[in-house]
């Protein structure tokens, strides 16, 4: 027996009528699903999340110290109040204090009333009252003999592992009796326990009297 083109046709609309309902319910429930989906914020895992700035842990007195390859104190922080946060590992330092030690040279302290330390532990930010001190010291076998220094500056930004300290701020600096101000920063450079001064410098520079002990 055999069906002509039209009976089949026939036959198929009214299986798709029959299913018409089905397919709708069908589209309709994807619809939603999507709609659901796209509307509903998307759940981050644990990984994901992003960790806001906050203190995880803060110590009062705290201090921080690195010791060089010969187990000697390279340098040392301290802070009346230091703390620490958990999503870039950086710490904030009220009134921070940082010593700088050098072999056979006058240890040189720099300090500001608030500080902020990176996750890496390489840059010290000094910010408000900053400065940089060095006390005088004798002559040595190995050392001539040296001032006592102050450098004074708005802002200091110490480059730990390159023994450097610098500012684009201006800069007042004592050496002995004579002090020199600069207009655009500085560096110092710890090694050599060396200051250059950047900008415009004007000052006055004074010879300590002979035989006077060392300021």
């Amino acid at each position: 027996m055999q069906l002509s083109s039209q009976h089949i046709k026939q036959s198929i609309g009214r299986t798709l009528l029959r299913l018409m309902p089905l397919l709708l319910m069908g589209v309709l429930t994807l619809l939603t699903f999507w709609l659901v989906q796209k509307n509903t914020p998307h759940e981050k895992s644990p990984l994901e999340r992003v960790r806001l700035h906050e203190p995880d842990y803060t110590i009062n007195n705290g201090t921080l110290s690195a010791l060089n390859e010969l187990g000697n104190t390279k340098y040392r922080i301290l802070g009346n109040k230091v703390t620490h946060y958990d999503d870039d590992a950086s710490i904030d330092i009220a009134t921070p204090r940082m010593r700088l030690f050098q072999p056979d040279k006058a240890p040189v302290t720099v300090k500001s009333d608030t500080g902020h330390l990176d996750g890496d532990l390489t840059i010290l930010d000094l910010i408000d009252n900053a400065s940089i001190f060095r006390p005088a010291q004798a002559a040595t076998a190995t050392e001539p003999a040296t001032l006592r220094m102050l450098a004074t500056s708005s802002y200091f930004k110490v480059l730990i592992n390159d023994d450097i300290i610098e500012s684009d701020r201006p800069i007042t600096l004592e050496q002995g009796m004579s002090i020199m101000h600069s207009t655009e920063g500085g560096i110092f450079h710890n090694v050599e326990q060396s200051m250059t001064l950047l900008g415009q410098v004007k000052g006055r520079i004074e010879r300590a009297p002979r035989g006077s002990p060392q300021q």
